[in-house]
Formats: structure tokens, sequence, C-alpha cells
């Protein structure tokens, strides 16, 4: 993966001075949120969550205007860490008329904030083709972190029967390929995406789409997703790893 495999993260400042991490508190509603971190140097702001990590899991939350009339709102989402504290929250940017009128191959920005309401992550995904059959304008994701900074891209691959994705960083450079399962339909099992390197002869991680039950896959269309990566690699890929993840979420399901 060129620059960007595995590379030990700094956990503090210079001269051996760490910042104490806030204790976890509940909010209002309930919820706990990771300690916030110490900063890093050279780690955009806000990414410094994802040093201390492995794995992050994505859960949809449940609209009851979409459940009772059909009607599609913005999504909105939790991420949170193995142990269920929230990392940090993603909301759809997008208009009415976009979302039910372009339905899953709309246009949209995700903004992904952390848990002092910064936002860290954009994420622009503009109106393409909503097939993958033919090799041309085919799905592409930009992730920015913090907004208005590039880190990388992912890019839809064409390939007759299987979901296909490159990962770029910011010069466009390939840094890793994600192949999905010829039918991303299963009943009673969870949807694998690997994510390998480029050569896909070495495993880097994984993007998931965990099964939910009868009830809520066959009522609502709220999902939950995992995305693991190696707790070395470099933020930045992480990032773009999640960014990955919201394409595939709005591509397959």
């Amino acid at each position: 993966a060129g620059s960007y495999g595995f590379q030990a993260q700094p956990m503090g400042f210079p001269g051996g001075y760490v910042v104490p991490p806030v204790q976890n508190q509940p909010t209002m509603d309930g919820t706990i949120w990771m300690p916030i971190p110490p900063s890093i140097p050279h780690c955009p702001p806000g990414l410094e969550y994802l040093t201390q990590i492995d794995k992050i899991l994505i859960h949809q939350r449940l609209e009851l205007l979409e459940i009772v009339t059909d009607f599609e709102v913005s999504n909105k989402y939790e991420l949170k860490n193995a142990l269920g504290q929230r990392v940090y929250f993603a909301a759809e940017d997008t208009d009415c008329l976009t979302r039910n009128c372009c339905g899953p191959s709309r246009p949209f920005t995700m903004r992904i904030m952390d848990n002092v309401g910064r936002e860290v992550i954009t994420l622009h995904r503009p109106l393409r083709c909503s097939t993958g059959c033919w090799p041309c304008c085919l799905q592409e994701l930009e992730v920015q972190a913090p907004p208005g900074t590039t880190v990388g891209y992912v890019v839809q691959n064409w390939h007759p029967c299987l979901p296909k994705f490159t990962i770029q960083d910011e010069k466009e450079m390939d840094i890793l390929t994600i192949t999905g399962p010829c039918f991303v339909s299963r009943c009673c099992e969870d949807i694998n995406f690997e994510v390998l390197s480029m050569d896909e002869t070495c495993a880097i991680g994984r993007i998931s789409k965990q099964w939910t039950g009868f009830v809520q896959e066959a009522f609502t269309d709220t999902d939950n997703f995992g995305v693991s990566f190696p707790m070395d690699l470099d933020v930045k890929m992480k990032a773009v790893m999640i960014g990955a993840c919201f394409l595939i979420v709005s591509l397959s399901f």
C-alpha cells in the first residue's frame, strides 16, 4: 500500500506531555461518547479518534415519518467503536426533491461530526449513472478531512458481475481495492465487501452489511454496517474506507 501502509501513530505531544482524555459522560439521550483523544501532530483534526480503533460500527437511525409514509427523509447515522461509544454522527445534506426523485442514485453531501459538533469529515458524491452495467459515468465519492482538504477518493470499477471499487489517495493514486459478492441480497447472513491490496493478495480490512432481523429488513430501509481496518493504517485511509462504506450503502442497500 506504499506510503499508506501500516504506520504507527504517535499518541501525545512532543516531550511526553499527554492531555488527559475527557471521561465518558452520557448525553441527555443516554448516548455515551468516546473520550476525546489528545491532538496528534500531522493528524487531520478530528481524526485522532481513528488512531485508537480498528473497527467502526455504523447504525442508521430510524425515522418514523419514513416508516409510516415511505417518504424519503435525510439519512442520519451513528458511528460507534467496538465498546458502543459514539465516535461520530453523520447527517446527509440533500434537498427533499433530490431525495425523492433520484432515490438511491442521488448525489449527496454527508457531513460527519465529532462529539463537540465539529465537522471533521465531508463526503461528496456527484450525480452519476445509476447502473454499473456500462464502463462509463461510474460512481465516485470524494473524502475531505477536514472539510475543504481532500484526503482521498472512492471510485467504482466496471465489472460484469462483481461490485468493485478502488480507494485512491488525494493525488488519485490507487491504494486499495474493494471487492463485494455477486449477490448483495441475502437472507439471514451478513454481506461482506473485502478490502484488499491492489494486487488482491493481501487482506487489509472489510466492510460488512449486518443482518438485522426479519422485521427490520422487511419493513424499514435502516441498516447496520461495520468497517474494520488495521489499527496502524494511516488515519486518512481509514476515513476514506468510512466514505467507501457510505458509497456502498447508497448503491447496494
